[in-house]
């Protein structure tokens, strides 16, 4: 791991036992026990392999600091989330990579209303770390642990609340579920199932290892999702990531949508309920989203990318929507955070309501071609290559909220991007047809590759 930064866009992450080790977790947890000082912490994981082990590494350096420890074991990101608000715990520790491939993981800090800390809140935990600041309780005061049993059930039955059952319940909807071999499917079927939902499952085997696909829910993975749907007549198709807080769904044909399209058409539906509602999401989003922002009477707040930043602006201006183009949607009357689950229930019942199938929802908005791409470039070069970039461009209409993005007048746009959690740039290009989307990924590309050949 980096000696500056600890904390990426979204936690803590490495390769296990190569960047993240036992020893360093046992230290994080120190460093995060010592800034809460004494507290309540809930811990879970995901279903990687190394999840024991780093819960228990994290487990120990709490209870050094005089932390007392809930240990809820294996749960989605969402669910254990949900369970620090709803435990009234003063925080938790979630032991997951997400998205990355089996051989990472990471460690997630959240604070008391289950929403991940703020960045400077991370800094304060870093600079404990770093400066050896860590505070150990006396013998007699250590920090005890015990188990919390049963957070996916009330977290299922907390879902159920915000939805009218009865309506999605009386469409018999089948769904297939992707799991990603993870925690996903610990929630996800109980809650349809609960719902009336016929359900069928790939991937729903808890496995470490990802064997049916790798964890991140990209179009590319998910062709056993999209060609289950359409051989079983399924009315929807749904796949989560490693920990169930992102959901990536195909219609009823197995048409695979990036969440931009399915939050749009969360939007619409919530803004008709919610006049001039305040909807909060990143630059990396679609103008789809403000299109429909815009087109329903809402008040549209850009951020930077990264759902730890999405949060806590929504709990800033105490908006009660957001989204990722990612397929993480964020809804407050259940939890500011991105939750999968969530989302699948939140899809089913605007089907139930407006009676009409994913497709048509979906048909209905403008449509917009999304690309993306990515160039390797080393951490220590992000800063100079974002930089030349922004020279090139600083004419056009454009935006620098995160990395540089670009309005056309033609309505396409593209975003250059520094990962936080990569030695990459990420490019997320839109435009009204393929091949002009495609074409900007390639020119800014080529560009960012010229500029590296430079720096």
């Amino acid at each position: 791991m980096s000696e500056k930064k600890l904390f990426g866009t979204n936690g803590i992450r490495g390769l296990v036992n190569v960047e993240l080790t036992p020893e360093m977790a046992i230290k994080v947890g120190c460093a995060i026990g010592t800034f809460f000082g004494r507290k309540n912490l809930l811990v879970g994981h995901d279903a990687r392999t190394s999840g024991t082990l780093f819960s228990k590494a994290v487990i120990s350096g709490l209870m050094a600091t005089g932390c007392n420890v809930f240990f809820a074991g294996m749960a989605p990101t969402p669910s254990l989330q949900f369970a620090v608000k709803n435990h009234k715990m003063d925080g938790g520790v979630i032991i997951t990579a997400s998205h990355n491939p089996p051989e990472y993981n990471g460690i997630k800090v959240i604070w008391s209303d289950g929403i991940e800390t703020s960045h400077e809140q991370e800094t304060e935990i870093e600079n404990i770390y770093y400066q050896n600041k860590i505070v150990f309780a006396p013998w007699d005061k250590l920090g005890e642990a015990r188990d919390l049993p049963g957070i996916n059930d009330e977290y299922v039955q907390a879902i159920k609340t915000h939805v009218n059952q009865a309506k999605i319940a009386e469409k018999h909807f089948h769904v297939v579920i992707d799991a990603a071999n993870s925690v996903g499917g610990l929630t996800a079927p109980p809650l349809l199932r609960e719902l009336g939902c016929k359900i069928t499952t790939i991937n729903a085997n808890i496995d470490g290892t990802f064997p049916g696909r790798l964890p991140e829910p990209r179009p590319e993975n998910l062709t056993d999702l999209s060609s289950t749907v359409k051989a079983i007549g399924a009315d929807m198709g749904v796949a989560f990531d490693g920990d169930a807080d992102r959901s990536i769904f195909t219609d009823e044909s197995g048409t695979i949508y990036w969440g931009d399209k399915t939050f749009a058409v969360v939007i619409k539906q919530f803004l008709l309920k919610n006049k001039g509602a305040k909807i909060v999401t990143p630059v990396s989003s679609s103008t789809l989203i403000k299109d429909t922002v815009d087109a329903y009477k809402g008040e549209l707040i850009w951020t930077k990318v990264g759902s730890v930043t999405v949060s806590q602006k929504m709990k800033e201006v105490d908006a009660k929507l957001g989204g990722e183009e990612n397929g993480g949607i964020f809804y407050g009357p259940h939890q500011a955070v991105r939750d999968g689950a969530m989302t699948t229930a939140l899809l089913l019942n605007i089907m139930a309501e407006t009676a009409m199938p994913l497709s048509k929802l979906v048909a209905e908005q403008p449509q917009y071609f999304i690309e993306k791409g990515k160039i390797e470039c080393p951490d220590d070069k992000k800063e100079v290559v974002l930089q030349k970039i922004y020279e090139q461009v600083k004419g056009e209409n454009i935006s620098t909220i995160d990395g540089v993005k670009i309005w056309f007048s033609d309505s396409s746009a593209i975003l250059i991007r520094p990962s936080g959690t990569e030695n990459v740039f990420r490019l997320y290009a839109e435009a009204k047809n393929q091949t002009k989307a495609l074409k900007l990924v390639e020119d800014y590309s080529s560009r960012l590759k010229k500029i590296l050949e430079t720096v």
